[in-house]
């Protein structure tokens, strides 16, 4: 705040004071008054109200600065009400109250979308585990009717298991921290879970799987890390050429992470479109091709988990020679979860 511009908000205030200065020395020449006093009392009356207003100023200013101050210091600007402090001046007490109940209401509307979300989630969950029966009882069918026909339609709840799975991982996304269980687990074993889940897709497009070098202990939850893998083999196994299928899975212990590679030698990703994989949506030149269409969500998705529990996903890839993944896991059992 400038004591320029507090002027100037006090501009009609100071004319006022002028004129009644004027007012007062036409009074005094009326009355003879002595010509000490002409001079003395304009310039007292003039002076008094200047340092009054200054002080006035210097209260203000030094609020405002450390009520701006405060605000940029904030991570969550919209919590500055609860820091303000109780101002010694009228519009400083307005400004006060405007503050708590704008935040008040603020919070009120958050906690109210909230709840929505919150039970949105839950419907959303309850749908899929209520999805799932009906899923499970035709592919008991299929298995004691096996025919071409009921082979294909068992490959297409297959897909449909996966977008469930896929529906629920992302309702569950933004609150990992509250479902997530750091552990021990054997590499091995994670990697298996995700092959076995995707045994279906991989007999019937003829991939090699090569895993070897995975007998190595980490921190993570098994159930997300199992999620995360079978994603990007099933991207493996959807962005795969037409022969010579390949899917290689490996870990490296380094000295303070361990890396597990998923490589295949599919039909690669442009270079352009690299740093663009992990967005939300983006299904890039691959993702449109009839046949590979995807949601753009099974990445953006790995990524995401990742993050929230405190582990590395990087990806590499050449047009037409393949794409390598790596998930990278701190070492350690205290390892930092973030909680974003």
């Amino acid at each position: 705040m400038k004591f320029r511009d507090f002027l100037k908000d006090n501009l009609i205030t100071l004319i006022l004071i002028i004129f009644a200065l004027i007012t007062i020395e036409i009074l005094l020449m009326i009355y003879s008054f002595d010509i000490l006093m002409k001079i003395y009392t304009p310039i007292a009356i003039l002076l008094l109200y200047f340092i009054g207003l200054y002080i006035s100023y210097l209260k203000r200013k030094t609020y405002y600065n450390n009520l701006l101050n405060t605000l940029e210091d904030l991570d969550q600007k919209y919590l500055i009400f609860e820091l303000v402090k109780d101002p010694s001046f009228s519009d400083g007490k307005i400004l006060k109250y405007v503050l708590e109940e704008t935040g008040k209401s603020m919070l009120e509307n958050v906690n109210k979308y909230k709840y929505i979300q919150e039970d949105y989630k839950e419907y959303i969950e309850l749908w899929i585990h209520e999805i799932k029966m009906p899923i499970a009882t035709s592919k008991m069918i299929i298995e004691n009717n096996k025919t071409e026909v009921t082979e294909s339609i068992d490959e297409e709840l297959n897909k449909i298991e996966n977008y469930i799975e896929q529906a629920l991982f992302y309702a569950r996304s933004n609150t990992v921290e509250k479902d997530y269980y750091i552990k021990k687990a054997n590499l091995k074993e994670i990697v298996n879970s995700s092959i076995l889940k995707n045994k279906d897709s991989l007999l019937q497009n003829k991939i090699n799987i090569d895993i070897h070098d995975l007998e190595i202990e980490v921190y993570t939850d098994s159930k997300w890390c199992t999620f995360i893998i079978n994603q990007i083999i099933q991207n493996s196994i959807k962005y795969s050429k037409e022969e010579d299928k390949k899917i290689e899975i490996y870990a490296k212990e380094e000295k303070e992470k361990v890396i597990l590679y998923i490589k295949d030698n599919g039909i690669g990703i442009k270079k352009g479109e690299i740093t663009r994989v992990f967005e939300k949506g983006f299904t890039g030149e691959n993702g449109r091709i009839n046949g590979r269409k995807s949601t753009g969500i099974g990445l953006y998705l790995c990524k995401k988990l990742c993050d929230k529990l405190g582990l590395g996903l990087e990806l590499n890839s050449k047009k037409d020679i393949g794409t390598e993944v790596k998930m990278i896991f701190p070492k350690g059992s205290f390892m930092e979860i973030k909680n974003k």
